[in-house]
């Protein structure tokens, strides 16, 4: 662990043990009505147990369209002011440790979640895009590539890490899907990459149907939209391939699971990688509410399609995800106190 991360779980602890969470969380329910959704990814190799057992002890785990529903349900308000806050745990991309490790927890400790699903990695059983830019340089078969008029020596850290962030840079800011997959394809080929180097890392692989409809059987697990192939919607100059993305992963989701879709995640999340005409194209599409990645809580004034979630990470300790789901991140920042700690929270993130 890093210095800067021991540290922050000390400050963690002193908040947690000095009672400072507690009163947060105490504050927050006097605010009025508040729903917490936490935004997950992987499962597996870290801390996810120690979190929901604390999650569990002090939170009302809902799934995400019984809490929506609740939360924008006309009410008088003093009801709502009693018991614990709701949270929701939502899981982006669909990660085979969803199914082995996050689904055996729900079942065991009563935890429901919502799994994003990208049906275009499920249909073809590719590794997500954001993984390439590593995972390729490091199986190369050659020593020298040249990629885009730059010769890159693969024996030479350095070299091997710019080609990686080129990679990664030119997937990411991809005008299309098409564009996309065919830089993966060039770039495999200058490589010299066959499907036997590309050995399989089985927690990094998308979920299987087969996968999904047991964690739907199970009553635990619940679904949502992450577009049909993950690109970052603001960056598709076609408009009509962005609302593809949203509506055709809608249907086919619907088909495979049978039963309606209700919940988007745009992917990645922040205001630049969304914008206006995709929140259009969402509404458009039929989705009662869309996920960002923008912090914080919401409220029955939050917008439905640019709902909040506070980011968590299975190798966050439980301490600091206390802290995060308490909102004390937030209230530093409000507060201005401890400008040094208010830096590690920040760059924590």
């Amino acid at each position: 662990m890093s210095l800067r991360k021991r540290l922050l779980v000390s400050f963690a602890a002193l908040l947690y043990y000095s009672g400072f969470i507690a009163i947060a969380r105490w504050l927050t329910a006097r605010q009025g009505q508040r729903l917490i959704i936490l935004n997950y990814h992987r499962a597996a190799d870290g801390n996810l147990r120690q979190h929901l057992c604390y999650l569990c002890r002090h939170y009302r785990i809902v799934p995400i369209e019984d809490a929506l529903e609740e939360l924008y349900a006309p009410h008088t308000g003093k009801s709502r002011r009693r018991g614990r806050i709701p949270l929701v745990l939502t899981f982006d991309d669909g990660y085979q440790d969803n199914y082995t490790y996050a689904l055996p927890l729900a079942q065991e400790l009563r935890t429901p979640f919502t799994v994003y699903l990208v049906p275009g990695y499920i249909d073809s059983g590719e590794y997500f895009w954001w993984f390439e830019g590593k995972r390729l340089v490091e199986r190369a078969q050659v020593r020298e590539a040249t990629v885009e008029g730059a010769l890159y020596r693969l024996d030479k850290p350095a070299e091997r890490q710019a080609l990686s962030t080129l990679i990664d840079t030119r997937l990411r800011y991809a005008s299309s899907v098409a564009e996309r997959e065919a830089f993966l394809t060039k770039v495999r080929a200058i490589l010299q990459i066959s499907a036997d180097v590309l050995e399989q890392e089985k927690p990094l692989m998308p979920l299987t149907w087969e996968q999904v409809h047991e964690m739907q059987q199970s009553g635990m697990v619940y679904f949502g939209a992450h577009t049909m192939h993950h690109p970052i919607l603001s960056y598709l100059s076609d408009a009509e391939e962005r609302k593809r993305e949203i509506t055709e992963c809608r249907a086919v989701l619907k088909q495979r699971l049978g039963e309606d879709v209700r919940t988007f995640a745009y992917p990645v999340g922040q205001e630049q990688h969304i914008g206006d005409e995709t929140y259009k194209a969402v509404r458009q599409a039929g989705f009662a509410w869309a996920v960002t990645t923008h912090y914080g809580f919401n409220t029955p004034q939050t917008d439905p399609w640019r709902l909040r979630r506070i980011e968590a990470d299975v190798d966050q300790h439980w301490l600091v995800l206390a802290a995060e789901a308490a909102g004390v991140w937030g209230l530093i920042s409000r507060l201005r106190w401890l400008p040094i700690v208010r830096k590690n929270f920040t760059n924590s993130r």
